[in-house]
This record gives C-alpha cells, sequence and structure tokens, in this order.
C-alpha cells in the first residue's frame, strides 16, 4: 500500500492528539510530490525538512485553484469538482483521484454530527447548483440522498417541497432540508411553511438573486418564516473535500482531521501566535490528493473551544458562491 492510500485508510482516525504528527507527515509528502506546491515552498526558500510544526506550514494560496491543476503525485482524475463561480470569473477546479473516498469523508463528517443517513429524509432545495453538474456539494447531498433509502428523499423545488409536506410530517423519520440561501429565503417570504420538525440547513450563495445579508440578519428571517428555532449551516468549498458544521449558533466544527489557523491580514506568512481573529487558513488532510494546507480569501474568528467562526471576506477577493459571508 503506498503513502497515500495508507494515509487516507488511518484518516478517520486521527485526533486532537496525533493531528500535528499527521499534518506533518503529509506536508513533507505534498512538498516532494506536489510539483505546483513543491515550486510555491522554493520560491518561498522554505525548507521542509526544517518544518516541525503545523504554524510554520506555509499555506498555498486557494486562487492557485484557478489557475493551475494542484496534484499530488501523477494521476488521471476520476472526477472535477467545479465552483459555482461567478459570470465573467474564473471558477476553481479541484481534480478527485478518489471520488469514492470523497464520499466515504462526507458520510463519515456528517454522522459524526448528525447520526446516520439512515434515520433521515433528505431533501435539497438546490436550483442553482444543479446547473452545475460538477459542484461538489450536488455529488455529496446526491449520495446522502441515496444513503438515506426513504423514498421520500430527493431534490425539490419550491413547489414540489409544498405537496409533500404533509407525507414529510407523518413519517417517522428525521427530515433535513439543505437549501441555498436565496432559496430559503424566497420559500420563508413566499410560502411560511411549518418546518418546525425539520433541521433546516443553510449552504450559503445568493447567486446574485437576492439582496446579501449578514449570517444573522438571514437567519432571523427564516427562523421566522420557517417556524424553525435554529438554521444550521454547512462550511465547504470546492478546494476542501471536508465540511464544517453549524448548529445554528453561528460557530463552526470541522471534524479531528480538519484545523483552522489564523493569518495575520496585512502578512500571511504570520500564522498563530495566539491571536483570536485574522484570515482563515485551513489544512484539511483529506486533500491528500491535491493540497492540504490551503489559505482562503475568509476572515475568521476562533474561540476557546476551537469552533471558528466566519466573519467576512478579504477586500476583493472573488466572493464564493457556497458561502455567505459578510462582516457585521
Amino acid at each position: 500500500m503506498d503513502f497515500k492510500e495508507s494515509f487516507k485508510k488511518d484518516l478517520f482516525n486521527i485526533s486532537n492528539q496525533n493531528f500535528n504528527d499527521k499534518a506533518i507527515l503529509l506536508f513533507k509528502y505534498q512538498a516532494k510530490h506536489n510539483p505546483i506546491y513543491k515550486q510555491y515552498l522554493d520560491l518561498l526558500g522554505k525548507d521542509p525538512d526544517k518544518v516541525s510544526l503545523i504554524e510554520e506550514i506555509p499555506f498555498l494560496p486557494i486562487l492557485f485553484f484557478k489557475t493551475q491543476e494542484i496534484k499530488t503525485d501523477i494521476f488521471s482524475e476520476k472526477q472535477i469538482f467545479y465552483s459555482s463561480g461567478t459570470t465573467g470569473l474564473q471558477t476553481s477546479r479541484h481534480y478527485v483521484a478518489d471520488p469514492e473516498f470523497y464520499l466515504k469523508n462526507c458520510e463519515e463528517i456528517f454522522r459524526k454530527f448528525y447520526g446516520n443517513l439512515s434515520d433521515f429524509i433528505v431533501l435539497a432545495l438546490l436550483p442553482s447548483y444543479q446547473q452545475n453538474p460538477g459542484s461538489s456539494l450536488i455529488y455529496m447531498v446526491n449520495h446522502f440522498i441515496k444513503q438515506s433509502g426513504n423514498l421520500l428523499s430527493g431534490f425539490v423545488t419550491e413547489n414540489t417541497l409544498l405537496d409533500n409536506l404533509q407525507k414529510y410530517k407523518e413519517s417517522p423519520a428525521r427530515k433535513l432540508l439543505i437549501g441555498v440561501s436565496y432559496a430559503l429565503w424566497d420559500l420563508a417570504e413566499n410560502e411560511h411553511p411549518d418546518l418546525s420538525d425539520f433541521i433546516v440547513m443553510e449552504t450559503g450563495g445568493m447567486k446574485g438573486r437576492r439582496e446579501e445579508l449578514v449570517r444573522d440578519e438571514l437567519h432571523q428571517i427564516l427562523k421566522s418564516g420557517l417556524n424553525i428555532k435554529n438554521v444550521h449551516s454547512e462550511y465547504g468549498m470546492t478546494e476542501l473535500l471536508s465540511q464544517a458544521y453549524s448548529a445554528g449558533n453561528g460557530f463552526f466544527l470541522g471534524p479531528d482531521w480538519f484545523k483552522i489557523l489564523l493569518r495575520d491580514i496585512n502578512d500571511p506568512l504570520t500564522i498563530g501566535s495566539g491571536r483570536s481573529s485574522g484570515g482563515i487558513n485551513i489544512i484539511d488532510l483529506a486533500n491528500v490528493d491535491s493540497c492540504a494546507f490551503i489559505e482562503t480569501q475568509d476572515l475568521g474568528k476562533i474561540s476557546d473551544d476551537k469552533n471558528f467562526e466566519v466573519l467576512g471576506r478579504f477586500d476583493n477577493s472573488d466572493i464564493r458562491g457556497c458561502n455567505l459571508l459578510y462582516l457585521t
């Protein structure tokens, strides 16, 4: 078994206690076997052999996914995920060597936070994402629908959701509605359905259909219009194979193999140092075949218990359609 396959096999056993060692191990491998990342490290004058702490790792700017093939080792990709993007903007591409591993990872993360998919009716209100066949979100949600095994699960429109609402309510299964922000807003504003027994999860994204709102303002609209106590959220992106979830308190938590570090907003190479807010850098150890160390264009805070909050976007950065990220 080669290094990457062995690393994937052990991924779900990673814990806080061995995270640093596993991250350094993957960093040194990718520093040698990922041509773009290796070139980036060379330009920075960074010697991978002298790196022993995750705070010392240089993070690859996320914009590289728009212009380069970010691959560790040589492989023929079985899937390419494309960001939804905005008209006139270049989209990101994530070359995926092992789509089954991606789905297994997504399912394992969901199970850790919410339980088994077989306990759920999974409904997806994602009209704009369905127009992007290369969407990692659609790929994941389609798998969730299949794994639920419930005949009521599926992609819905506002009308089909309302037409079948009584059937959903009569089912003993747990109910999950995953929706893009503008579609959930339309549903709450136009129809006011009673979704009090649903987990309603927004994935962000107004897609130019509605005005941009701060997350708290949107959630107040959804809670009132859908008769729910909390709005759950998913934090994910094309460039990452893992997701983080929020149960409605504004703070996200990822799996044990996913970690947030904050960088100085003026000096991207200054990481950690006890800061509680700054630019978000992500270590996603599921990115074995691409790059696990990503410098995003998001601003955030980390709480004492390692949950993180997304505050907004850096000025002049592209607006990524899968998140609702604006400063309050």
